[in-house]
């Protein structure tokens, strides 16, 4: 996965690329911003030149964006290591203490392994929760500052600063919380504030405090499910309105929606749309899906992750978002062309709604920011899990057939 090539220089012309809407087109680059996109038909045989990379109409799709990974966690990079934390998660977060501190390769360089990963299959946005406690300090958070430092020409990383091990139960947690966004984290992270701190307003009012400090955006993690979650639900609901933090403020997981019933969990959707909060998924399947349609009708942001890819915490994953979005496609049972443009939306326009990305998606003036597959269609590529061809990003190829560039 990590053979180098050599860097070809920045493309102007990319030709013959099928977009979604099935017309074939050459995209024209400049300073890493789409130009202009014309049909093919009209431009002279003699028009290609050295600095166009020809698709031969493989279909170019948006950059995929990851919403919620843990790069500090994963094992990329080790030899095979079973998995050997308990079924819960205070078992895990254990775990974690016990044996990461200890691996023989560091945070940086096992997160940079995930990164490249994540690039070759078209990803080309990231938001990774590192964690914060009292024991690893910021020691992760540096890690994975300098990974997103040496991969910063490939992807662009968000990272949220995850205080998995509470905050109240952690004393100290909360300033380390304030000094990991001074550090260079993006975001301040929570963990189930009832069943985690057993604490919800210490826990909320701390982390909302810090975000309003520094002006940055929250996610937090809620496993809680039914009656339980739903209560952290709507403290966390309440607080982003109040301070008027519309569209800043993620639940991540939010399984409680799927585990009450339909009646609330309407309501848990309009209250959400009121207050701006956005959930990111990443369809677990222990746990009943949320109603994504319902949210995604009352105008809930909904976007989608791969949440641990190989690491302390599961054995699974490959670091493909396009494969996630067509999981949790085939767990909503969305079988037609629009509902699986939907799965598609949980991992490109939606997430970039969700993560504030601007100038995003292949239209004349955004960032050339995208990849091409061999299919027919979106809805070949997101059912197919076909291969990636090229990757591109500002304009630059960053990977090619699953190979990553220098």
């Amino acid at each position: 996965m990590t053979t180098e090539h050599a860097t070809p220089n920045p493309y102007t012309h990319i030709d013959n690329a099928r977009l979604m809407d099935g017309r074939i087109v050459r995209l024209t680059m400049d300073q890493g911003t789409i130009t202009a996109i014309v049909p093919m038909a009209g431009l002279p045989r003699d028009a290609s030149n050295d600095q166009a990379l020809d698709l031969q109409q493989a279909l170019l799709l948006p950059a995929l964006i990851d919403g919620h990974v843990h790069l500090d966690k994963t094992m990329l990079g080790l030899p095979w290591l079973p998995h050997a934390a308990g079924a819960d998660r205070t078992s895990r977060i254990d775990y974690d203490k016990k044996i990461l501190p200890n691996l023989p390769v560091s945070t940086r360089e096992r997160a940079g392994n995930l990164i490249q990963r994540c690039v070759t299959h078209g990803s080309g946005f990231l938001r990774s929760h590192v964690d914060i406690d009292t024991d690893c300090r910021l020691d992760r958070l540096h890690g994975v500052l300098q990974a997103r430092e040496d991969h910063a020409h490939r992807i662009d990383i968000q990272l949220v600063a995850f205080p998995q091990s509470g905050v109240i139960r952690d004393p100290g947690t909360l300033d380390l919380l304030d000094q990991a966004i001074r550090a260079g984290a993006d975001l301040v992270g929570g963990m189930d504030p009832c069943s985690i701190d057993r604490d919800p307003a210490g826990q909320l009012n701390g982390i909302f405090d810090i975000a309003q400090r520094h002006s940055v955006g929250i996610d937090i993690h809620l496993h809680e499910t039914g009656e339980l979650g739903l209560f952290s639900l709507q403290e966390i609901c309440r607080r982003a309105k109040a301070l008027g933090m519309r569209h800043h403020v993620t639940v991540s997981h939010g399984f409680c929606l799927g585990t009450i019933p339909e009646s609330s969990a309407l309501a848990a959707a309009e209250m959400m749309a009121d207050a701006g909060v956005m959930l990111a998924t990443h369809g677990a399947a222990k746990w009943p899906l949320p109603p994504l349609a319902l949210l995604r009708n009352q105008g809930v942001i909904v976007f989608a992750g791969n949440d641990g890819i190989r690491d302390t915490w599961t054995p699974y994953g490959t670091g493909d978002v396009l494969e996630r979005a067509a999981l949790i496609g085939w767990r909503a049972d969305y079988r037609y062309d629009e509902q699986i443009g939907h799965a598609f939306e949980l991992v490109t326009s939606a997430a970039a709604q969700a993560l504030g990305i601007n100038d995003y998606g292949i239209a004349v003036g955004n960032r050339a920011d995208f990849f091409s597959v061999p299919a027919e269609n979106l809805q070949a590529a997101v059912t197919g899990f076909p291969p990636r061809g090229w990757v591109i990003k500002a304009g630059r190829v960053v990977a090619h057939n699953g190979q990553i560039m220098p």
